[in-house]
């Protein structure tokens, strides 16, 4: 029964993460998520039931499509692995309850945001505006954050980013830092709480600057070499699921 459960998951999670992909590709063109139905980028073609199965459909078409033979972005089975490897991940840490259902919907969203960034350099704000009182609502009434824990993350967590923005503005005469990652961080606050903020710009920070070094000195670019922020954050706030409670214990002595 475990077993079954467990694969169960997994492929609802890579279904899920199938729809994710049409999130990523079409909200960014401002189209519509409902139609038309999934169909190859480069002819049109609609795709066929049998050549729509996560993960497995991209290994038996060998990445192309089956009636134009245009590669098939790899980013499909990507998605589609990250979401079903999270959603067996969130059932370990939480059990089948609202707090992994409230978890998978965070993360799914995180997931999307982080794909488009790379993809774009956007954080659309049809997902982040929305979150934050969508997932200040799963945090009081799911997570069991007290209002003032999930308010103060929302809060500290837009407007530190918002300061760190304007005074690096300020000393450098240009923006390094978007709204996106702003509205962005406030979202993470209201579901993580505003004890998180210190682990999420920590973490976010630490990797965006050795992915953004080691970036320019393979490509032997300068310091204006553009890296999205948004990715980063997303890994520490997921990361902080799973730790979040030790961390929390560690910096402020809650028991």
């Amino acid at each position: 029964m475990d077993a079954f459960l467990y694969i169960f998951l997994a492929c609802v999670g890579a279904a899920i993460g199938s729809f994710l992909n049409v999130l990523i590709f079409r909200i960014p063109e401002g189209q519509s998520i409902v139609l038309p139905s999934s169909h190859c980028q480069k002819c049109g073609h609609g795709i066929r039931v049998y050549d729509n199965i996560p993960i497995i459909s991209y290994v038996i078409l060998r990445g192309k499509c089956r009636d134009c033979h245009d590669k098939i972005s790899l980013q499909y089975p990507i998605v589609e692995a990250i979401t079903a490897v999270m959603s067996l991940l969130l059932f370990v840490k939480f059990g089948l309850s609202f707090k992994y259902l409230a978890s998978f919907i965070f993360t799914c969203a995180l997931i999307v945001i982080t794909f488009i960034d790379l993809r774009h350099q956007i954080i659309p704000d049809v997902i982040s505006l929305p979150g934050i009182p969508v997932f200040f609502f799963l945090a009081v009434f799911v997570m069991n954050l007290t209002v003032w824990e999930s308010l103060l993350g929302i809060f500290i967590g837009g407007g530190s980013l918002f300061l760190i923005a304007f005074v690096y503005e300020i000393i450098t005469k240009r923006e390094g830092m978007g709204g996106g990652d702003i509205k962005l961080l406030a979202m993470l606050g209201a579901f993580l709480g505003w004890k998180s903020l210190f682990f999420v710009l920590f973490v976010s920070s630490l990797l965006g600057a050795v992915v953004g070094i080691s970036a320019m000195i393979m490509k032997g670019q300068d310091t204006k070499y553009a890296v999205p922020f948004g990715p980063f954050l997303s890994v520490a706030a997921v990361a902080y699921l799973f730790v979040g409670a030790a961390v929390t214990k560690f910096l402020f002595f809650y028991y």
